[in-house]
């Protein structure tokens, strides 16, 4: 049997090629100044299209993919902790390139680079609109034009998050397989890396609840897509291989969908997590936050499309939830085929 292009393994994304993608809940960030990186709060629950056919819209059901429960104006970072190979993933919001601000395509592609090297990539927290930052993703309905889609296109068709991996080549792949042997030979293995220091345990409830109604039609669900909130010091890294060692073709791809909490329970049947935690009482416990810092990767220069993408803040008016700064302290230095098949369709 050949593999399948996307599997979900618990929370995680397995796209084939050994790429791992998880959703993390976070702390919204406030939209003026530059902050940390802000802590994982759990992971965001992912279940498949597929098994809710029947009470998903048409539109999702024709995109495949998978889905994932968010609140209006909640924080996400993209983990990509568990890649075991060097891979290129193209990461869209609404389709428009997190990394370069250009349309989606099916290739890779540089000046400007569409696309983030793992694992030398262990995560993303926002798309890349500052020279050394990003500005958060935060989630939004469609139709106010606050997402990036909106701005960058000035349409919200599509909405969502979009995933796309490349594979090295056999010989390049052959290559960094020969130097990782020699490295782990002087150095032994690495240890595990969960990003952030691994989540906060707030996880989401486990699936259960109520069942939905046997006969409840499919309906037009409220959709979701991903603004830009507050800035954060985060490098995106500019990859050092030619383009010529990366696959012309994707291994794999799919769309993630977003949906509103009350939609969750109805297609579902299972509880949403719980809302975001509110950020003062965070601070004030002492928690941590985050600053890494790769000394031997350049970061990626921003597009000026993505500089000039505006915060939800401008349409949904200002953030009136306390903010507390992190003291000193408080800010950690970092660094110098399971699960069931996921469909895809045409999007």
């Amino acid at each position: 049997m050949t593999e399948a292009a996307v599997r979900i393994d618990g929370n995680t994304l397995r796209l084939r090629g050994g790429v791992a993608v998880r959703f993390v809940r976070t702390l919204r960030l406030p939209e003026t100044g530059t902050h940390p990186l802000p802590p994982g709060l759990g992971e965001f629950p992912v279940r498949r299209v597929a098994d809710h056919a029947d009470r998903v819209p048409e539109e999702w059901r024709a995109r495949g993919g998978v889905m994932l429960p968010v609140y209006l104006r909640e924080a996400m970072w993209l983990s990509f902790a568990g890649t075991a190979e060097p891979a290129a993933l193209q990461v869209g919001v609404g389709k428009v390139c997190a990394v370069s601000g250009k349309p989606w395509r099916d290739r890779l592609a540089r000046a400007p680079q569409n696309y983030v090297v793992l694992p030398r990539q262990p995560w993303l927290d926002g798309i890349n609109s500052g020279t050394g930052t990003v500005r958060q993703f935060v989630a939004v309905p469609l139709g106010l034009g606050a997402t990036v889609e909106g701005q960058v296109t000035g349409e919200e068709v599509w909405g969502g998050v979009q995933l796309q991996s490349f594979p090295l080549k056999e010989a390049a792949l052959a290559e960094w397989r020969r130097r990782e042997r020699e490295r782990r030979a002087r150095t032994g293995p690495a240890g595990p890396f969960g990003g952030y220091g691994g989540p906060v345990a707030m996880a989401a409830p486990a699936p259960g609840g109520p069942p939905p109604p046997a006969a409840a039609p499919p309906r037009r669900a409220a959709a979701m897509g991903l603004g830009v909130g507050g800035s954060m010091r985060q490098e995106v890294y500019e990859d050092d291989r030619p383009l010529t060692d990366w696959s012309e073709k994707p291994a794999a791809r799919v769309f993630v969908h977003l949906v509103t909490p009350p939609e969750w329970r109805r297609i579902t049947g299972e509880a949403p997590p719980p809302s975001p935690v509110d950020r003062a009482a965070y601070t004030s416990a002492g928690l941590p936050w985050y600053d890494y810092d790769d000394e031997d990767a350049e970061d990626l220069a921003p597009t000026d499309t993505l500089e000039a993408v505006k915060p939800v803040g401008d349409w949904l008016g200002d953030d009136l939830e306390p903010w507390q700064q992190p003291s000193a302290d408080q800010v950690v230095p970092l660094k110098d085929a399971q699960g069931r098949p996921v469909e895809d369709g045409e999007w």
